[in-house]
């Protein structure tokens, strides 16, 4: 009879611990769940770990005299990294020319509002051209200079497909949207300026 409630014992205590271990990894994916949705590309929903930034955002934008673009910024860096990883800007390539060499999120707050300073003087206040330009470069200025004069999705497109054609690696080039892949529009991301700015005028309703 001891015996039996030994047994009985033991097996409430193994169903108790399964189950609070089967709680807890819901819990967990829940919670990664939620992350995954607010990081989610053209989602227009701002993270907790971009907005824990602000401040950082706000002393670098001060600095470079380009304070009015604190909500590009932001809306740049969701875009970019979701406000996660040690480069949350991915301002690597502009700082080093490739990526991963900055491994400090301040390090990469204040060099990606400097490269955007700089874009956004070079494309002569045109927003949307230094937005387009922080992720295809500057050269994306010229082209557009050379061009129509003023950035349009249309002239993305095309840049986009030119440097694309005209690459010595295509492989290296990931093209993680579909609609990109269809005409070989795989240079960057050409809807960059589109979701960025859905991710800005969400910062004007909050």
């Amino acid at each position: 009879m001891k015996r039996q409630t030994k047994q009985a014992i033991r097996q409430t205590v193994i169903i108790a611990v399964v189950m609070s271990g089967l709680m807890l990894l819901l819990s967990i994916l829940a919670t990664e769940g939620e992350q995954q949705q607010d990081y989610k590309p053209g989602s227009a929903v701002i993270s907790s770990d971009v907005l824990e930034y602000k401040p950082l955002v706000e002393k670098y934008a001060d600095k470079n005299d380009v304070e009015e673009h604190v909500d590009e910024l932001l809306a740049i860096m969701m875009q970019e990294s979701g406000g996660r990883g040690k480069d949350p800007m991915q301002s690597s390539e502009s700082y080093c020319g490739s990526r991963g060499c900055i491994e400090n999120p301040e390090r990469s707050i204040e060099q990606g509002v400097e490269h955007f300073a700089t874009v956004l003087n070079e494309a002569d206040g045109d927003v949307q051209l230094a937005i387009q330009s922080y992720n295809f470069g500057p050269g994306f200025i010229d082209y557009v200079e050379a061009n129509s004069g003023d950035y349009t999705q249309k002239a993305a497109i095309k840049f986009s497909q030119e440097k694309y054609a005209t690459a010595d690696n295509q492989a290296k080039y990931r093209c993680p949207r579909k609609e990109a892949k269809k005409i070989d529009a795989c240079y960057g991301d050409i809807y960059y300026v589109r979701d960025v700015m859905a991710y800005r005028n969400s910062l004007a309703d909050m």
